[in-house]
């Protein structure tokens, strides 16, 4: 059994009502999201593209993107806030054109919504703590990962901590103090 039940669309999510995502920003904040920006301050931060896909629920084109064929083993932050959220150990190869991972980094770290736009049941996947816009988790396609399914996220939306530059952080971090 899959963390959504026995269906991956089985569940309503929080900001879900009547099977439909929600519109009301603030309420996406409440249920999901503790970074409390506007949207100038978000517009000023992030590219147009971080804008579209992270705030807007866009997606990149496929075979595009920074990481859909990286190997670099590190964790994968969320690019709008910096939250830890996949790690290159679940990172796996679906030649779908997006990175595709098997799990997130913890649960508690991404959140879940129905997505029926486009004419399609599928789940929406955002930042747990800035509820930007990731991308969207698929089950049962048959990929032999350990939990059956596939976190297809936007590179965009993602920021690669390769884990030699996090241990020399941790390294100068300790000569400081």
């Amino acid at each position: 059994m899959s963390k959504f039940g026995n269906s991956i669309f089985g569940n309503k999510a929080p900001g879900v009502a009547g099977g439909t995502q929600n519109s009301s920003a603030q309420e996406a904040t409440a249920q999901g999201g503790s970074v409390g920006k506007s949207d100038a301050q978000w517009r000023e931060e992030l590219t147009p593209e971080e804008y579209h896909v992270l705030r807007q629920a866009g997606t990149e084109r496929p075979y595009t993107g920074e990481y859909w064929d990286t190997h670099t083993e590190g964790v994968y932050q969320c690019r709008a806030c910096g939250a830890e959220l996949f790690t290159s150990n679940e990172k796996f190869d679906s030649h779908c054109g997006w990175p595709s991972f098997w799990a997130p980094l913890a649960d508690g770290t991404v959140r879940y919504i129905h997505d029926r736009t486009l004419g399609m049941e599928r789940i929406e996947v955002r930042c747990a703590t800035c509820d930007s816009h990731l991308g969207h988790v698929f089950e049962g396609e048959g990929y032999g990962t350990p939990t059956d399914q596939r976190y297809c996220i936007n590179s965009v939306s993602l920021r690669l901590v390769a884990r030699d530059a996090a241990q020399d952080n941790e390294a100068n971090d300790g000569e400081q103090n």
